[in-house]
């Protein structure tokens, strides 16, 4: 058995049994990989993927097992590299984070800024994508941290820690008539269309979660997985805003106001993520701080000792942590 049989049976599900595209991310040959597969598969006594004809067509149920604990592996192989490289080079190698638009423009840029300012010789890469991407592409090792908000039951192969919480602002045009309102209510939200996430999104699950308390139906006329466009639409007419607070500013979104909805909906947490096992670098552990301060080093490390999520979330649940 070689670790080489190893990374081909867990790419070649990465990339959906596609044994080309998985020869080609891998710059070898097609025949080449099918060869140490099937020597893999010999040398085990079991087939780790059926096939029809020279096509895989899915993972059976013992090979579900193997490129689990295959998985296992590399990344513990993964962590030796990164312990000798913490000695050899510690202040030089990749940063690999996936999150979401509004994380990804609201509030990470001045966090990479002076991340970046310390850390010159970290080739940092930001992934934007859905919850589900973002969660695969942690999983799979493609990404070194994952930053969401939305479906963390996704990210059950990572250790979520909390950062911060984040509220909603109703959005309108300066001359709407919600503007006239001391505290808009979520009935009256809910006799305008809305604009706002896609579901899914930045904390979409607690709008409907709201109204659905309420008795209400939202008439949702507009989704986008961006902020920027939901303002342009509402500055169109279209509907009524409901988006991020951290996503409005007034200097720059001429013509809109913000009305406060801390009230109408709860607030959402934004967690970061890395695959449990992971041997992180010097400059991870900085990382993670710079983004939520109160996660020190120390605070990871004993986050990282505990067994279960629900274990990492009781560490937290006296911890007051900020609101954006």
């Amino acid at each position: 058995m070689k670790l080489q049989q190893l990374r081909y049976i867990v790419e070649v599900l990465n990339h959906n049994l596609n044994v080309s595209a998985t020869a080609e991310s891998l710059f070898t040959s097609q025949p080449g990989i099918s060869k140490q597969v099937r020597m893999l598969e010999d040398e085990l006594g079991i087939q780790i993927f059926e096939r029809s004809g020279k096509h895989l067509t899915h993972v059976t149920a013992a090979g579900q097992e193997v490129i689990e604990i295959a998985r296992c592996i590399l990344a513990q192989v993964d962590s030796i590299k990164a312990v000798a490289s913490e000695h050899t080079l510690p202040d030089q190698g990749k940063l690999n984070i996936a999150t979401t638009h509004t994380q990804a423009r609201y509030a990470l840029p001045a966090k990479i800024k002076q991340f970046m300012e310390r850390y010159p010789r970290v080739s940092l890469h930001m992934h934007q994508g859905s919850p589900e991407q973002i969660s695969e592409a942690a999983a799979k090792g493609k990404a070194d941290f994952a930053i969401a908000t939305e479906a963390l039951h996704l990210y059950q192969d990572l250790m979520m820690l909390p950062c911060y919480h984040w509220n909603r602002s109703i959005i309108v045009p300066t001359d709407h008539p919600l503007t006239s309102v001391g505290k808009v209510s979520i009935e009256q939200l809910g006799e305008h269309p809305i604009v706002t996430y896609v579901h899914g999104f930045t904390g979409r699950s607690e709008l409907d979660r709201a109204f659905n308390e309420a008795g209400i139906e939202p008439n949702v006329v507009f989704t986008a997985t961006d902020a920027d466009v939901i303002k342009t639409y509402v500055r169109a007419g279209l509907g009524v805003g409901v988006v991020a607070t951290m996503a409005f500013d007034e200097s720059n979104d001429k013509g809109l106001v913000a009305l406060p909805a801390e009230h109408i909906f709860e607030p959402s947490t934004t967690k970061i993520g890395f695959r449990k096992g992971t041997f992180l670098r010097g400059y991870m552990y900085d990382f993670i701080e710079t983004f939520a301060p109160h996660l020190t080093k120390s605070v990871v490390e004993e986050a990282m000792q505990q067994r279960t999520q629900e274990a990492v979330d009781r560490l937290f649940n006296s911890v007051q942590l900020p609101t954006l």
